[in-house]
Formats: C-alpha cells, structure tokens, sequence
C-alpha cells in the first residue's frame, strides 16, 4: 500500500468515526427518560402550558427524526446550539470551560508522560535491580488507586499548604499578572499532582514492557555485537522501536486533555470542560452534551490519525 493511499484510509476512517460517533451521542441522550423541559416544569407553580412552551422552544415537540436533520443542518453552519440550562451558545460554554481545563489537565499530562518515560526506559535497562523493583511496584500501586482516592489523600495531607479548591482566590481583586500567575500556580499544583500520580503508574508500565521485548531483539544484540555505546543502543535502536506503543499511550492520554478529569475537577471544584459535562448531565441540557461529546469526538480521533501517521514515519512496515 502506497504511503497516500495509507493516509487517505485514516482519514476516511476518522471522519466516518466522527459520523458515528455524533448520531450515536444524538440518540443516546433521548432514550433517557426525561429531558429539559420536564425538569423546569416540576417547579411547584408550573403549568402545562410552561412544558409545552418550553418543548417548543427546544424543539423537543419534533419527531426525532427531524430534530435530528436540524442538528445535522446546524452543525454544517459552525452552531452547536444553545444550552437548556443558561440559554448561552454551547459553543461559548464549552470554549470558556476548555480554556479552563487545558491549563490543569494539560500540565499534569506531560509531566505524567515524561516521567512515564523516563522511569519506564530506566526500569527495563536496570531489569532486576532495586531500581527496577522499586519503579515497577510504586507504579503499580499508582496505577491500582482510584483517582478520587489520590486526591482525597492528596486534599488531606496538603489542603492548608495549597489552595483545594476552585481556581483563582476570590478575594483577589486588582491583582498584577505575576501574582495571577502565582495564585493560579497554587491553585494548579494539587489537582496537577493528582493526575501525575493516576497516568504515570500506566505509563511506565507500557514503557517499561514495550523496552524489554525491543531489547530483546536481534537488532539490539547485533548492535552490542558493534560495540555500540550503550546510550545508542538505548536512544537510537531500543527507544526507537519501543515508539509504537507508546506512541498510543501518549495518543490516549492527549485524547484526556480535551475530556477533562472530570474527578479531579469535581473533587478540587475546578470549572473546566469536565465539570460542565457533569452538570449537563444532570440538568438533561442535551446540546452541552451533544457538543461537549463532539469536540472530544474529534479531538480523540484527530490525535488518534497523526499517531497513525508517525506510526508510519516509525516503521513503514505497517501498511503492508
């Protein structure tokens, strides 16, 4: 299979991913029992007449069939809708709670990556040592706690050193940028470690493993053979070859970034995209569920296609 080829296969596998993805987020929301405007009308002093006002104004009273042809037309036209829940655009909602989540999330996803890395590759070089010993269980253990669990600990042992909740202190007003950046820094720092601690346990496992069988191989005896100093062996030979899982590893985790910790944020009170979502769901606000569902859709699969693509700058072997 010729290079172009390979590319236009993933591509079109990723937007007809997309399509899936999309009319199944559509359909699934409505098979629920209740929506929007059944939970407004429960306020005491509601009238029928308020419910079938408000279906109309959501377009609820429509088949669903229709509603979702006029999801479809909007969606064409750039329009996520407007949210049940404050009458904003979702586009709006959703762009002011990623610009909130990018900056926690984001942050703990690299360092969790980097460090991942880093304590997988030493591991599987020292197999058998302390070192390796000691690497391989504490990532386990990480791995093994549940998140709410790592920053319930966390929030316990370090909640009157570091802010534990919210984003920004609201007493601060006036403020220069420098103490913005200082107070949003504190506030970062325990929902950050918190993911650290979730991914890199995962991480250094899939490293570590993917290390040990390149090490393995032929190749790598050939090259000690050489007398190759070891560093090169390790950097351009071993880490090399051990891209392609982890390539997916770090494809899946950057997928999270755009989801948010929707534990973390609830736990530290952080008003990013998870947070939202949560609220969307228990407000039935079904277009910040449709949209939000739909910018992680996308995110996810775009991540997801040049992963496939440096997969085949990695070993173009794999379209044969």
């Amino acid at each position: 299979m010729r290079s172009g080829d390979y590319v236009l296969k993933r591509a079109g596998f990723a937007v007809a991913t997309v399509f899936i993805a999309l009319s199944i987020n559509f359909l699934l929301f409505r098979v629920l029992p209740g929506d929007a405007a059944s939970n407004i009308s429960r306020v005491p002093g509601a009238s029928p007449q308020l419910r079938q006002a408000l279906e109309a104004q959501f377009g609820l009273d429509k088949p669903i069939w229709q509603q979702y042809l006029l999801y479809l037309k909007e969606l064409a036209h750039g329009n996520l809708g407007v949210s049940f829940a404050n009458q904003q655009p979702v586009w709006t909602n959703l762009s002011e709670a990623l610009r909130n989540t990018l900056p926690m999330v984001l942050t703990g996803t690299v360092i969790a990556i980097v460090l991942g890395i880093a304590t997988g590759v030493l591991s599987a070089v020292r197999r058998g040592t302390a070192a390796d010993s000691m690497s391989t269980n504490l990532a386990i253990a990480f791995y093994a706690f549940p998140t709410q669990f790592i920053g319930a600990m966390l929030l316990i042992m370090f909640a009157g050193i570091f802010p534990a909740a919210g984003m920004s202190d609201p007493f601060a007003s006036n403020a220069s940028t420098m103490s913005h950046i200082t107070d949003l820094s504190k506030h970062l720092f325990l929902p950050v470690l918190t993911l650290v601690l979730t991914l890199y346990g995962e991480n250094t496992l899939i490293v570590r493993s993917a290390m040990l069988e390149t090490l393995g191989e032929d190749q790598i005896l050939t090259a000690r053979a050489k007398g190759l100093p070891r560093r090169t062996i390790i950097r351009r030979h071993a880490l090399r070859n051990a891209m392609l899982p982890t390539l997916t590893m770090i494809a899946l985790s950057l997928g999270a970034v755009v989801t948010g910790a929707i534990l973390v944020e609830v736990i530290f009170s952080w008003p990013g995209i998870g947070s939202a979502l949560y609220e969307a769901v228990l407000q039935r606000d079904y277009p910040m569920l449709q949209g939000g569902f739909l910018v992680i859709t996308v995110t996810v699969i775009t991540i997801n296609f040049f992963a496939d693509l440096l997969y085949f700058r990695l070993d173009p072997r794999i379209t044969s």
